[in-house]
């Protein structure tokens, strides 16, 4: 019997196994895909399953799911949840279960994000959800004692540079309206299903906060990293109707996506030397 303590793929199998029973799903033959923050597993009948780590989050699971449902409920193109009793817990562990969207990875466009983020926007989340308010900073510290590998010199400056960052977010003067957002908007999250349609996947970061935040990653890539052209950019702006680059606190957002993009990074260090399998 597999060591269920440890997070291989022998452990996480038995532990999909065990929670796919539960529910009534079949995992016999359960192909993994990712070992990492998660275990993804692609199953029989069009189902992804995504084995977590721990159930500490369990309640953010659960937030996850029923934003799935609601936007379901509105015809949203968004990943959808498989219509059992879930996130399931077992082995201390939570499970979710997903519709697969397509066989292959073929990501959206910086248009197809305008079209989705658009449209997500003009959405009102049921008071039901209780989504929680955007807190950008609350995974900084965490995600920084975890990353053992990084230099001591860097953590001191990222520690540093922590609430310097914080106080400019308090002193934004935002101009869109404040509502649901998906927290983080961008190619990596949009995948073209079967029909080859644009579907925005990691529905975990939903919450209610500015607009700009969903807008400033695809500028951020365009301008900070070059990852879209301008043409990309221009046409992103034009669908979703608002240029963020132009407002004035631009540049202290992007700043501050930097930093979060880095202490994510961070957290990675140990994990990518120690690991065969690239995490996902």
């Amino acid at each position: 019997m597999a060591d269920r303590a440890e997070f291989t793929e022998a452990s996480t199998r038995a532990t999909l196994e065990s929670a796919a029973a539960t529910v009534g799903i079949d995992a016999n033959g359960a192909e993994l895909l990712r070992l990492g923050s998660h275990a993804v597993y692609r199953l029989r009948d069009a189902i992804v399953a995504r084995v977590a780590r721990t159930a500490a989050d369990v309640a953010s699971y659960r937030r996850e799911i029923g934003v799935a449902d609601w936007l379901e409920s509105v015809s949203y193109p968004a990943a959808r949840a498989v219509h059992v009793d879930q996130p399931v817990v077992v082995d201390n562990r939570v499970v979710v279960f997903w519709q697969s969207i397509s066989d292959r990875q073929d990501y959206g466009t910086p248009a197809d994000v305008a079209h989705l983020v658009k449209q997500l926007h003009a959405l009102d989340a049921p008071a039901s959800l209780d989504l929680p308010q955007l807190e950008p900073f609350t995974r900084v510290m965490p995600r920084l004692d975890a990353a053992i590998g990084l230099d001591e010199a860097d953590r001191a400056y990222l520690v540093e540079r922590l609430p310097e960052l914080q106080k400019a977010y308090a002193g934004l003067d935002f101009v869109l309206p404040a509502g649901v957002i998906h927290g983080d908007a961008s190619v990596g999250n949009v995948i073209l299903d079967q029909s080859r349609q644009p579907i925005l996947l990691d529905l975990d970061g939903f919450a209610i906060g500015p607009r700009e935040w969903d807008l400033v990653v695809t500028a951020m890539y365009y301008d900070s990293f070059g990852w879209h052209t301008k043409a990309e950019y221009d046409e992103f702006t034009k669908i979703y109707g608002f240029d963020i680059m132009a407002w004035p606190g631009y540049e202290t957002l992007r700043s501050i996506r930097e930093y979060l993009m880095v202490s994510w990074l961070s957290q990675k260090l140990a994990r990518a030397r120690n690991s065969p399998m690239r995490s996902g």
